[in-house]
């Protein structure tokens, strides 16, 4: 076959490729986001809707970040609405109250440490759910090795992030965080984390902690 015949071929076949290749597949659309109208809402007892979704047992984190300017002093506050989010890229989550005074500290700030607290830390927790306090009086802390924010001894688990988006949430922001560093001290208290259930804080093997 000489290079003419040759050439016809290789036409011949890749216009049978093409013409078998699958379609390509498209995109669903994105569902349209809103803000759902005050004649939407479902009339719930906000007591009661608390009442039920304290069934939920859930950890006890504090969030900080360092100081944004020279003036300002660490900012810091007690969270329970703390997950993980993604494995590739690693993400975190934190939802904060949208009148909080903490937040806009960290927003400032831009980097923030999650401090997963362990079970004999109620009352460090209760320290830092107080607004308008100098929470960090008589807290000791070092500087997580990225974003330099205060980590607390005593922390079963911290977890060093730079803020990577917000979205809005009804009174709540979610805050969603990019991994730079992590790292876990099971010796700081061997009864594992401190939870939050019903209102109490409780320890992970026996009923409610002092």
């Amino acid at each position: 076959m000489g290079q003419a015949g040759m050439a016809e071929a290789a036409v011949r076949y890749l216009r049978s490729v093409r013409s078998t290749a699958p379609e390509p597949v498209e995109a669903l659309p994105r569902p349209e986001l809103r803000c759902v109208g005050a004649d939407e809402r479902a009339p719930l007892d906000p007591r009661e809707f608390r009442r039920v979704l304290g069934t939920f047992a859930t950890g006890v984190a504090v969030i900080t970040a360092p100081p944004a300017t020279a003036a300002e002093p660490p900012a810091g506050f007690a969270c329970q609405s703390f997950t993980s989010l993604s494995l590739d890229p690693p993400l975190v989550a934190f939802m904060v109250g949208r009148a909080s005074t903490t937040w806009p500290r960290i927003a400032r700030a831009g980097v923030f440490c999650v401090n997963v607290l362990g079970s004999r830390q109620a009352g460090l927790c209760r320290a830092f759910a107080v607004s308008g306090a100098d929470k960090f009086a008589g807290v000791p802390y070092d500087a997580a090795p990225v974003s330099g924010s205060p980590r607390l001894p005593g922390a079963v688990a911290w977890i060093d992030c730079a803020i990577h988006a917000v979205h809005t949430g009804g009174d709540h922001l979610i805050v969603v965080g990019r991994v730079d560093a992590l790292g876990t001290d099971t010796d700081a208290d061997p009864d594992g984390p401190l939870l939050f259930h019903r209102g109490r804080f409780a320890h992970l093997t026996d009923g409610p902690a002092d």
